[in-house]
């Protein structure tokens, strides 16, 4: 893993938080995504967690 995390300038949709966690723990953006819609879907707490981690999380600097 490395050391910081970021949002992706690359790897987005909406807001890059996917895509950012993705690359950090080396797994497919789209597994990811995938889990934050079951997230949400299901538990609702996804879409709060999404929205502070878009606020809290910088971009990339790349």
């Amino acid at each position: 893993m490395q050391g910081q995390i970021y949002r992706s300038r690359l790897n987005r949709r909406v807001g890059g938080v996917c895509g950012g966690l993705a690359d950090y723990f080396k797994i497919d953006a789209t597994i990811l995504r995938l889990l934050w819609a079951i997230s949400i879907l299901f538990f609702g707490t996804g879409f709060l967690v999404y929205l502070i981690a878009w606020l809290i999380l910088p971009d990339a600097p790349y």
